[in-house]
């Protein structure tokens, strides 16, 4: 097999014309939250039931969340700007402004996101300069319709039909 060189700004580019969905990744590290935005989750498996998300190598949020053993998706609503960017924010910043309620998995579940999905760490494995996460569903609930946030080509936005 030949091993072929991809140059790192073109495989941004081009994967970057593929959309995705925008959520919160959250814990609690002792009695303050944790989290993390990704734009990299996905269903895995019905039967049990898996989700997966691959979280940077180098993040210092994913370390925390890995230590609870558990943790929930948050799918953030295209209304939800703000809680993506105090999310991003680092150190003592993070999740400054952003409501959110303790479940009774002990879990941040973000106010007004568009679903949580609450899990068991069920596997990490390594996958080049990312983690491959898998997490069993323990609960899981549908918050309220609305549109979704979607990154695509480096801006976040919504969702609009065409027909």
């Amino acid at each position: 097999m030949t091993i072929t060189t991809i140059d790192p700004a073109e495989f941004r580019k081009v994967l970057g014309s593929y959309p995705t969905g925008v959520c919160v990744i959250t814990a609690l590290d002792e009695d303050r939250p944790a989290g993390m935005v990704v734009g990299s989750f996905t269903s895995v498996s019905l039967d049990p039931p898996l989700v997966g998300f691959f979280p940077d190598r180098r993040s210092t949020s994913w370390p925390l969340i890995e230590k609870a053993g558990h943790f929930c998706v948050n799918v953030l609503a295209s209304d939800q700007a703000d809680v993506c960017r105090a999310v991003t924010a680092k150190g003592a910043e993070k999740f400054v402004g952003v409501e959110y309620t303790v479940s009774a998995h002990n879990l941040p579940i973000i106010a007004n996101s568009i679903a949580a999905i609450e899990c068991r760490l069920y596997s990490v494995t390594e996958a080049g300069d990312h983690w491959f996460v898998l997490g069993e569903v323990l609960r899981m609930e549908t918050v309220r319709e609305d549109d979704p946030m979607l990154f695509h080509k480096g801006r976040y936005g919504g969702f609009a039909e065409r027909m």
